[in-house]
């Protein structure tokens, strides 16, 4: 995807120091365009943690990198293995509701743990991380390929009928950030919408702004905006209204873990859109490469851990003030907070679930008709 008409992807190995690894700072898009240098695993931890990268296939990526980081600093320690070990996880605890962290870290030790010599396992680790990005690429990519098919089918029938509150756009609801940005490039659900823009389909896309962090507003709406895709921002409490009127064809939304029987954990706030798009018969797809699948949970209101966050996120707003980006405090300042940062939508309300191998139901049967040998 483009920033400032130029391709780029939001994390990648110094070209002058494979040692030093760059992303985008995303705590201060849409305002600033800051690059974050990760010199060590304590700073990818740090990025992982404090949301400078976020969205779970790039956490997974970025935490890959970080085990290669890892092996660096295990060189000049007395017991590498226990070192690189102890780092995994500490990786693994910077976020808890993504799967995409544990998968990716424990993929690494996996693969790590037959090589002995240190410097072989430096340039392995290296390799599998770079692997992981290429493959994160390659995953959306075959998923906005799926999905834009939903989206072509959409445009044709609203062709052929001529009628409704918007004519033939395409239109299509978000919630928090599923883009280019929360991956390595093409995004999750925003996959299919790029690549119905670039086959000719008008679409047009509502952003919810998705508090507490404003992702919406602040990420998505930055990227739909740079690539030209025609968008308006919303509050989150907009889309139920909007679907009562006839102004939504179609909800998408991705997922930071979902469980094999199809309930998938998401931003806070997607199982009100669920049960909004539910109660008036409109599509809601999840779009989830197979890294963001638990196939080893399937109850996911139950098992899957919610993350909760600082209460900062919901007393204070961040935005450009003066030129200046600044929090302000929206509230008393004593005021208790609680910030979970996930829900969970139950499977029965997903039309379906949109991956690398295919689209199928939102069960247990469905993703086993995809991925039979994780079963």
């Amino acid at each position: 995807m483009e920033i400032n008409g130029k391709h780029c992807q939001t994390i990648w190995v110094n070209k002058e120091n494979n040692q030093l690894i760059q992303v985008f700072d995303q705590r201060f898009f849409p305002h600033k365009i800051s690059v974050y240098d990760c010199v060590s695993s304590e700073s990818i931890f740090f990025a992982i943690k404090e949301m400078v990268v976020r969205g779970a296939p790039l956490i997974g990526v970025a935490a890959a990198y970080g085990m290669y980081l890892a092996c660096l600093e295990a060189k000049n320690q007395p017991n590498q293995n226990q070192y690189i070990i102890s780092i995994a996880e500490k990786l693994k605890s910077a976020r808890p509701t993504a799967v995409n962290l544990s998968w990716a870290v424990d993929y690494m030790l996996k693969e790590l743990d037959s090589e002995t010599e240190m410097d072989l396992k430096i340039n392995k680790a290296l390799l599998l991380a770079t692997q992981l990005k290429n493959n994160d690429i390659a995953v959306c990519e075959n998923m906005g390929n799926f999905g834009l098919e939903i989206i072509k089918k959409i445009a044709q029938q609203k062709t052929v009928s001529a009628s409704g509150v918007n004519g033939t756009t395409v239109n299509i609801l978000t919630h928090c950030n599923a883009g280019w940005l929360a991956t390595v490039d093409w995004g999750t659900a925003t996959a299919p919408i790029y690549k119905a823009f670039l086959a000719g389909i008008d679409v047009h896309v509502w952003v919810d702004e998705t508090r507490p962090r404003n992702q919406g507003a602040s990420l998505t709406a930055f990227e739909l905006g740079q690539q030209g895709v025609k968008h308006t921002l919303i509050t989150d409490n907009t889309g139920g209204h909007l679907m009562q009127h006839g102004m939504v064809d179609l909800v998408l939304v991705g997922t930071d873990r979902t469980t094999k029987n199809g309930d998938v954990a998401n931003k806070i706030g997607t199982y009100l859109k669920a049960l909004a798009a539910y109660d008036n018969n409109i599509p809601f797809y999840v779009a989830a490469p197979s890294s963001s699948i638990d196939f080893t949970i399937s109850d996911g209101i139950n098992t899957i851990e919610i993350e909760t966050r600082d209460e900062n996120e919901v007393k204070y707003v961040q935005g450009k003030l003066n030129n200046e980006i600044q929090s302000v405090l929206i509230c008393p300042e004593k005021t208790p907070t609680l910030n979970y940062g996930f829900d969970v939508t139950p499977a029965r309300l997903i039309t379906g679930i949109i991956t690398e191998r295919g689209i199928c139901n939102a069960s247990e049967e469905g993703l086993k008709t995809l991925f039979n040998e994780k079963y």
